[in-house]
């Protein structure tokens, strides 16, 4: 086992406006399952590919251990990688694919044989190792390709969205096995995903990228409740944290109706940069419903409700907003009682819950200081 290191790693594809993967600093510990994240076209599967020596590092280094393995071949890197296709050899059974890279590497059969048996136990796959892949299910398929990559021991395990051929119910399965066998066997493992819910629930830190950039780096929960600026704000969490561009007012933040009590330190940070306005945003469940009369209370026309049974989420519109109001958002997203969800096209009033709130610069972005 090892840990992994990203020094400043770029990478520069020829006649490219800007780095793929941009300065990139990274440290992974030994054992850590880390998760990367971020829209199409971020740079995480780049970032891994740099890692597992499938795409050139044009400036700093990357380390497992302390081995520098920037210009290392793929296979002298200790790694073993899973990718989104299966990628299994159709006229082999499953017992010849998950050995096949040990007899590449010239080990003997009797400990191939060895190998393959303890990782079908732990992979649940020892009734199917006489089959051939067509006769597997997706999700069989896919912990054959993962035993393929257990049976190696490698340092480091690298993974490319390995479950986004699955369908959504098996995907829940899948990642959870996932999740499971790595803390078992606690090889290093940097996993690839767009599905920042997959990340949030299998990764010990996940790291967000944007445009090549890593913004934030950082445990699921300090990412859902501290992060850093706007795009990780709005990126982390399902459905989507509520951003929207206030106005200040006599140290408040007002939009519509809404009004919240913006801190003494973030007055003093939007002071120095000249700030009229700033960005607040809240999570779903920060919401509540109250009457019209409340303090604090704005009103919203309901235009869509879904109902998830043991969840309901509210999506509506401010009323009072004019049209150049400059909102970042088109609509409202609140969670309510799944037992008595308001009706479409009706008219509640929300209060957003003291100090649940986030605030962010409206020139950078940044998170702005709350006390």
């Amino acid at each position: 086992m090892a840990s992994v290191t990203y020094d400043a790693a770029s990478r520069i594809y020829p006649g490219a406006e800007r780095p793929a993967v941009d300065s990139l600093d990274l440290e992974i510990a030994d054992g850590e399952f880390l998760v990367l994240v971020g829209p199409s076209g971020c740079g995480k599967s780049t970032s891994l590919r740099m890692l597992a020596g499938l795409e050139d590092v044009d400036r700093g280094a990357i380390r497992i251990g302390d081995r520098d393995v920037t210009h290392l071949k793929s296979k002298d890197r200790d790694i073993a990688m899973v990718f989104q296709s299966y990628a299994l050899y159709p006229h082999m059974t499953v017992a010849d694919n998950m050995g096949f890279a040990l007899e590449i590497a010239g080990r003997s059969r009797e400990e191939i044989s060895r190998r393959v048996a303890e990782a079908a136990r732990i992979l649940d796959l020892e009734e199917f190792l006489d089959r051939r892949p067509k006769a597997l299910s997706g999700g069989q398929r896919q912990r054959v390709a993962m035993g393929r990559a257990i049976v190696r021991d490698p340092q480091v395990f690298l993974m490319d969205e390995p479950l986004s051929n699955l369908d959504a119910k098996l995907r829940v399965q899948t990642r959870t096995q996932i999740a499971a066998l790595q803390r078992r066997l606690g090889t290093t493992t940097v996993y690839v995903t767009h599905d920042q819910v997959e990340a949030m629930t299998m990764g010990d830190r996940v790291a967000v990228l944007r445009a090549g950039v890593l913004e934030q780096c950082d445990t699921p929960l300090r990412l859902y409740q501290e992060p850093v600026n706007v795009f990780v704000a709005g990126f982390i969490g399902s459905p989507g944290m509520n951003l929207a561009e206030f106005a200040l007012d006599d140290g408040h933040a007002v939009l519509g109706q809404a009004r919240i009590p913006v801190p003494t330190a973030a007055l003093g940070a939007l002071s120095a940069e000249g700030a009229r306005t700033v960005v607040a945003g809240f999570r779903p469940e920060s919401l509540e419903l109250v009457g019209a009369g409340e303090p604090g209370a704005f009103p919203v026309d309901v235009t869509v409700v879904e109902e998830l049974g043991s969840d309901a989420f509210l999506h509506g519109s401010l009323p009072d907003l004019p049209p150049d109001s400059g909102t970042l958002s088109d609509s409202v997203i609140a969670r309510v009682d799944p037992t008595r969800p308001p009706a479409k096209g009706e008219r509640v009033h929300l209060r957003i819950q003291p100090g649940r709130e986030h605030l962010f610069s409206p020139s950078s972005g940044r998170r702005l200081p709350a006390a």
